[in-house]
């Protein structure tokens, strides 16, 4: 079957070569650990950072006569995941045997799905950028499959002079696998698409993302070709565990290739690794084809079967997802389609962002969030769930804003304190004499002081009635911030005799 490319080449997207442009194609092989308490097909538990081989079952070891048992929650979760993604959930599918050796997989197989997967063809729509101009472009990648399998273990190799030892733990975690079309033709774009595929899931709670621990990594099929040609040879890079290395991995496997056909050589399509402290890929094995497994009906295992209220009834439980979230903060709260993006990326901070605005102006409790808190978090390398200022917090120093009792400028100072002490911010602000100036007479004897301070000033604000901001400026530098603004700004303008 041939694969039929609808997407016009991209100036912005392509690379220079020594003989002109080239496009580069990527498809991508998501492996997300599913969220569940136990294993696929046993019992044991996924729990993370547990002793070498203590959550091991017989099944999981491979003992003789121990069958599997698929696990329902599992099953359940793949299905809210395909839904997450739009695709077609079928009704019936089929486990398959996947045979290869690997000293960390006890069975010589892996228990897998190939031609009946529990999840068809579906999309996601994804956000690139931005670009200089500050814009984003959306873009549509396809989705062929996910399909449900078993982990391996884990081979360590640093344990032992002359020998490896092997973990088990992570035998027999249930993986889905989310394979896309070959849409991607960008590092950039397969960035956006594998962070956009981890919020998804983690709104939806199939998968937690991180992919630190494993959770979550992915193999990436790279390839190129002169731009609108027919399909290079691609070579696919095995595991690579963060975003970030794995726009690395396809800048650097492009250009390998690049070089390869200007110097008139020819691809060979095999599996490589990601070295990141070199920033380039390297050779792993040839690359293999499905006959290569050996693919057949898992024997001890039955079609997994179920009926479409089944479907209806997980869909019917799914949380409102990051697009159409996105979609809502813009039409309901007025924001703009980037702070929007920036709130839904995460949802712990669309939820904290919630809890803000609920009963306040959106815009301005988004301004909060966005610029205040997540800047403060980013520069003391803090997550939103490690916030020192809560939902609660923010909230009431907004609305301290609002009812007038302090100014922007006090409310940064308050933020801060907030920040550092912690504390209700109303009774910071009494405690602390935090509160505006809005006594008139008192707000314009500061005014008539500084105009005649500066009476060479006053000369030229009336040639230049902007000047006046320079006045507005002195006058809450010499009340400390807390006189209010618009008044100020309305006696410096009346003492001024401008516009």
């Amino acid at each position: 079957m041939s694969i039929i490319d609808t997407r016009t080449p991209d100036p912005k997207r392509l690379i220079s070569g020594a003989t002109g442009d080239w496009e580069i194609i990527v498809g991508l092989e998501v492996h997300a650990q599913v969220t569940s308490n136990s294993k696929l097909f046993s019992g044991a538990s996924t729990g993370f950072g547990g002793a070498p081989n203590a959550n091991v079952s017989l099944v999981d070891a491979a003992m003789p006569g121990m069958l599997p048992v698929i696990n329902e929650e599992c099953v359940k979760q793949a299905i809210r995941t395909g839904l997450g993604l739009k695709a077609e959930i079928h009704l019936r599918s089929v486990f398959d045997r996947k045979n290869y050796f690997y000293p960390d997989l006890p069975q010589g197989y892996q228990i897998s799905q190939y031609k009946q997967p529990i999840v068809g063809e579906g999309k996601v729509v994804v956000s690139v950028g931005p670009d200089r101009q500050g814009n984003f472009e959306d873009i549509e990648v396809g989705i062929e499959r996910l399909h449900l399998e078993q982990d391996a273990g884990k081979s360590l190799h640093d344990q032992h002079p002359t020998m490896s030892y092997v973990d088990l733990n992570r035998s027999g975690v249930a993986l889905m696998e989310i394979v896309s079309k070959p849409d991607i033709r960008s590092a950039d774009e397969a960035k956006a698409y594998v962070t956009k595929l981890r919020t998804i899931m983690r709104y939806l709670g199939t998968c937690d993302g991180n992919m630190d621990e494993g959770s979550l990594r992915a193999d990436v099929n790279v390839s190129v070709r002169k731009p609108g040609g027919e399909f290079g040879t691609r070579c696919e890079i095995k595991n690579v565990n963060s975003i970030r290395f794995i726009g690395q991995a396809i800048e650097s496997e492009a250009r390998r290739q690049i070089a390869i056909l200007e110097d008139g050589g020819k691809i060979d399509q095999e599996t490589r690794l990601f070295d990141p402290v070199k920033g380039e890929t390297r050779s792993m094995r040839s690359k293999e084809e499905a006959h290569d497994y050996r693919y057949f009906p898992d024997p001890d295992l039955l079609p997994l079967e179920f009926d479409q209220a089944y479907v209806d009834a997980l869909a019917e439980g799914l949380p409102e997802l990051p697009d159409q979230k996105k979609q809502r903060f813009v039409k309901e709260m007025g924001l703009s389609a980037y702070d929007a993006s920036v709130l839904v990326a995460e949802k712990a901070t669309a939820d904290f962002f919630e809890k803000v605005a609920e009963g306040r102006d959106g815009k301005m409790a988004a301004n909060w969030v966005i610029n205040d808190l997540l800047g403060a978090l980013n520069k003391s390398g803090k997550d939103i769930e490690e916030t020192p200022v809560s939902a609660a917090q923010l909230g009431a120093i907004i609305d301290l804003i609002r009812e007038g009792t302090i100014s922007g400028k006090i409310a940064k100072d308050l933020f801060e304190l907030v920040w550092n002490e912690g504390g209700d911010p109303r009774e910071l602000v009494e405690s602390r004499g935090m509160k505006q100036v809005t006594d008139t007479s008192a707000i314009e004897k500061a005014v008539d002081e500084v105009i005649a301070a500066n009476p060479d000033k006053v000369e030229q604000a009336k040639a230049k009635p902007s000047m006046a901001g320079w006045f507005v400026g002195q006058v809450m530098k010499a009340t400390g911030g807390k006189a209010n603004p618009q008044a100020v700004n309305a006696l410096v303008k009346e003492k001024l005799g401008v516009e």
